[in-house]
């Protein structure tokens, strides 16, 4: 099976862009990053959508971003 590694944000765009690729056959391997953003109910989206869409791994890197301003 080929297999997509799809950056999930937790918003529409990416999630839309992941549900084609699953049409088109793929394997998903869902990757999120935190970065310390405000809201993290982004990353929770990020978790339902990959569970919806049957990916088979979903991985969420944290990220400091403080090194280049914030």
């Amino acid at each position: 099976m080929k297999k997509a590694v799809c950056l999930l944000s937790g918003g529409m765009d990416s999630a839309v862009t992941a549900a084609i690729a699953g049409k088109e056959g793929y394997e998903i391997y869902a990757l999120s990053f935190d970065y310390g953003q405000r809201h993290k109910k982004e990353l929770s989206c990020a978790c339902m959508i990959s569970k919806f869409l049957g990916a088979k791994e979903h991985r969420i890197l944290k990220i400091d971003l403080r090194g280049i301003g914030g």
